[in-house]
């Protein structure tokens, strides 16, 4: 894998916004997922201003969520799906029929499981997949202990993602289960790419690149990928250059 660090946060911004536009050069009916979160926005805002600049053209490529909260949808404050439309599909001015998202509420959580990879199945391989890392070491909503061999999948939320999950909300709320992209999707993917950004991710982030490759820690996985790029800004790689 590669690790790139940026000096700050608009530096790593930039330079994942970068790789992107240079996919989509390459390919123009690219597969792409995108996460939710605080350390993909930067790179959400520029790509918006490209796009606005005439710099990149999304119109022929295809997107997918990365997961959802069970029970909240695009019009539920907090939710992932809001969060895609309001910081990048948007303003973007994304074709929102070019674009998967989870129906986490859907009464068969499983069906929207299948509809998810019956999508990603339809359009080939994802050729990026952008995830972050939670502090328990969780990729998307796949928790410790998840079965790297998985592809979509709902399973209950671990506690750390609860609590942490609180942030995203003007109120406290009730966070019970995820309903994601798997593991799975990331090994499958021609460039699976990770983004973390702040000190408070530097221990995690060193642990799963350093630690044994381990289900207990879902982020472990980047050591198997060869074709992995990580971007960091240089406060979450504290521990890696030390």
């Amino acid at each position: 894998m590669t690790i790139q660090i940026g000096i700050d946060y608009n530096e790593m911004s930039r330079a994942a916004a970068d790789l992107v536009i240079e996919q989509v050069k390459n390919k123009p009916r690219s597969l792409i997922c995108f996460p939710s979160g605080e350390s993909p926005a930067g790179m959400f805002k520029y790509l918006v201003e490209d796009v606005k600049a005439g710099k990149v053209d999304f119109s022929e490529c295809y997107f997918v969520g990365l997961d959802e909260w069970v029970g909240l949808g695009k019009d539920d404050d907090g939710s992932c799906t809001q969060f895609l439309l309001e910081h990048f599909f948007v303003p973007a001015k994304i074709s929102l029929d070019k674009t998967m998202f989870f129906d986490a509420k859907a009464a068969d959580l499983d069906a929207s499981c299948r509809a998810m990879d019956d999508f990603i199945q339809l359009h080939g391989s994802l050729d990026i997949m952008v995830v972050g890392i939670g502090m328990n070491g969780h990729i998307g909503l796949n928790e410790p202990g998840t079965d790297f061999d998985l592809y979509a999948h709902h399973a209950p939320l671990d506690p750390v993602t609860v609590s942490v999950g609180q942030k995203y909300f003007k109120q406290q709320t009730q966070l019970t289960e995820g309903i994601t992209l798997g593991l799975k999707h990331l090994q499958d993917a021609k460039v699976p790419v990770l983004i973390a950004s702040g000190r408070k991710k530097a221990e995690i982030v060193e642990k799963a690149l350093k630690d044994d490759i381990t289900e207990q820690l879902p982020a472990t996985i980047f050591q198997k990928l060869p074709a992995a790029i990580i971007f960091l800004d240089e406060d979450a790689a504290l521990h890696l250059v030390e």
